[in-house]
């Protein structure tokens, strides 16, 4: 395919003057999807009253809520609201189990990986951790009041399921009653694996299918394989209309190995991902090199798709952080066109 036309700045969307009001100082992630009630929901990890990492009020995760007529605007996201116990204050979704049963270890944070709606409910796959990147165990939240509160499901798996690469999850609603997820590790430096879940299901650990390679040939229930290699981060799976109103899968991922944002124009869930058509949408780069009316920007991480894009409107929350500083430690609001893929397919 011929170049990516360069992925430009729409707007800071968390930090001083933007999420005050919600007690949200400094914050990363923003993983989106639209409630049963059509509101947006962007789900937020380690959170600070104050800007940058540190300071008092720390929890995660938290929900804000946007209006979905902004969700493409020229000023980015307008959020309207939070999530958690009182209206103003984005709460802690969940709190910390106490100790005892599987929760022998004190763990310092939850972080969220994907959130999906299906019917009614509202599904969030997050990661419990001691320190951050040594993950204990999964776990599976829902809300049945459009994301202002949440429970647990039950549904937990050990952090070293599918030997660690069950961790780091984005999953997406097909037209066939299933749900298909791609997974690794939460550490960087791994690939991708793909199950499925009916829909209904999802919450039942034992009514999820991988897909793997075995006795020569691809197949639903084989082992988990690896899909593609490399050294992976943050995932984004999503269906996403193109030119002509079709609904394409888009994977969207931070590649660590690579410093980049890339994004992957799939025909099918289980799709060869090898020859999938391949756009890189943020470049990482050094502070001093950054321009963010070209697509560079140092420290990048995330990149969710914003419900109501197109692949030629295609809108990106992404995360930065001064690990040096400690500021900027904020989400951002970006916009590139991706519409040349379907071309390249």
């Amino acid at each position: 395919m011929g170049p990516v036309p360069p992925t430009t700045k729409i707007a800071d969307l968390t930090g001083p003057g933007l999420t005050d009001a919600f007690g949200v100082g400094g914050t990363d992630l923003g993983i989106m999807t639209t409630a049963p009630d059509g509101r947006l929901v962007a789900v937020f990890g380690d959170t600070f009253d104050d800007a940058g990492v540190g300071g008092p009020g720390w929890r995660s995760p938290v929900v804000l809520f946007a209006d979905p007529r902004s969700a493409t605007s020229p000023g980015g996201l307008l959020w309207t609201g939070s999530g958690g116990d009182r209206k103003a204050y984005a709460c802690q979704l969940v709190d910390h189990p106490p100790a005892g049963w599987m929760w022998k270890r004190r763990i310092t944070t939850i972080l969220p990986a994907d959130v999906i709606t299906v019917g009614d409910t509202m599904y969030l796959h997050a990661m419990a951790n001691r320190g951050l990147g040594n993950v204990l165990w999964t776990e599976v939240l829902a809300s049945t009041d459009n994301g202002v509160t949440w429970e647990r499901t039950g549904c937990e798996r050990p952090g070293d399921h599918c030997a660690g690469l069950f961790q780091q999850l984005t999953w997406c609603h097909g037209d066939d009653g299933y749900v298909y997820a791609y997974t690794t590790g939460f550490q960087r430096n791994a690939g991708l694996l793909l199950h499925r879940v009916p829909a209904e299901s999802i919450t039942d650990p034992d009514a999820w299918e991988p897909w793997g390679f075995a006795d020569e040939r691809w197949a639903w229930g084989n082992p988990a394989t690896i899909t593609i290699p490399g050294a992976l981060g943050e995932l984004n799976l999503r269906r996403v209309p193109g030119p002509d109103g079709t609904l394409h899968w888009l994977l969207t991922f931070f590649d660590a190995g690579n410093y980049r944002i890339d994004s992957l124009l799939l025909d099918r869930p289980n799709a060869d991902l090898y020859r999938a058509p391949r756009a890189t949408v943020l470049h990482g780069c050094s502070w001093d090199a950054e321009d963010h009316a070209r697509g560079h920007v140092a420290q990048l991480y995330g990149g969710y798709v914003v419900p109501g894009s197109t692949l030629s409107d295609l809108h990106l929350v992404v995360s930065q952080w001064n690990t040096g500083t400690n500021w900027p430690y904020r989400s951002m609001q970006f916009r590139t066109d991706l519409s040349e893929l379907v071309a390249a397919g």
